[in-house]
């Protein structure tokens, strides 16, 4: 029996912002208690930008930063002070407003190609499982993250695994790369399905209208009816929650 999922619907993107900032904290007192650390998959997009509660009062002083552990779901395959960098997005917007140890954040390598640069992120992660930083999914055998941020394309592609493209179909590998992402820039790592459901908990963080026709389609009442979005794929072993603000959900 798949688990259940919990779609919430606010007036705006300020209210996602405040129930994400609410909803990731009881997740991050709960996993500290469990396991003494708190495993978050960050991806890209706007979803930094409504990370921000985090960072102020009252919310920031609400955890224990020191356990906390940031890994990418997906990454461009740039210099980490690239404006086209994830890693860079987060600290700017997140990362650097919060006291996360520096050793607790795992950026992809630098000036390694994308496969490469995949290789080596999954081995770290690999590592990581093996030394028991992370948990390892009684499942599926691959990392169990406590929480995994995601965001959605206009078109329905999460992290960087696009409609077209046979990287959604990868079930052996926990990282891949992509060479012609249809989006710039082409060349990228990204998390794979196996792995990405593998998660405790996943947050679908969607905002704004561009992406109302997906969300229709991935919630809607013939969601079965078509070739299914990447989106339509994500189905963690634990709970699933979509964070929706009234654009986006203004299809449903």
């Amino acid at each position: 029996m798949a688990p259940p999922t919990t779609i919430h619907k606010f007036e705006s993107e300020e209210q996602v912002a405040v129930a994400l900032a609410i909803y990731i904290l009881h997740l991050s007192v709960k996993s500290i208690a469990a396991n003494g650390t708190f495993s978050v998959v960050l991806s890209g997009g706007t979803l930094i930008h409504t990370l921000r509660k985090l960072t102020e009062p009252p919310y920031v002083s609400s955890t224990d930063w020191s356990k906390w552990l940031i890994f990418f779901l997906d990454e461009r395959v740039v210099p980490l002070d690239h404006p086209d960098s994830n890693y860079k997005l987060a600290y700017d917007g997140f990362l650097r407003k919060v006291s996360i140890p520096e050793s607790n954040i795992y950026p992809i390598k630098e000036k390694l190609s994308p496969e490469e640069a995949a290789d080596e992120y999954e081995e770290r992660l690999k590592h990581l499982v093996a030394n028991g930083t992370l948990k390892t999914s009684p499942t599926t055998g691959f990392a169990k993250f406590d929480l995994m941020l995601v965001g959605m394309g206009p078109e329905g592609h999460v992290a960087s695994l696009f409609c077209w493209h046979f990287q959604r179909f990868e079930k052996k590998k926990w990282v891949t790369f992509i060479t012609d992402s249809p989006k710039p820039p082409p060349r990228r790592i990204t998390f794979t399905f196996p792995l990405i459901n593998s998660a405790d908990e996943i947050a679908m963080v969607v905002t704004g209208e561009d992406a109302a026709d997906a969300v229709k389609v991935a919630l809607g009442k013939h969601a079965a009816d078509y070739y299914p979005l990447p989106v339509q794929k994500v189905s963690p072993e634990g709970g699933l929650t979509w964070f929706l603000d009234k654009e986006a959900a203004s299809e449903l």
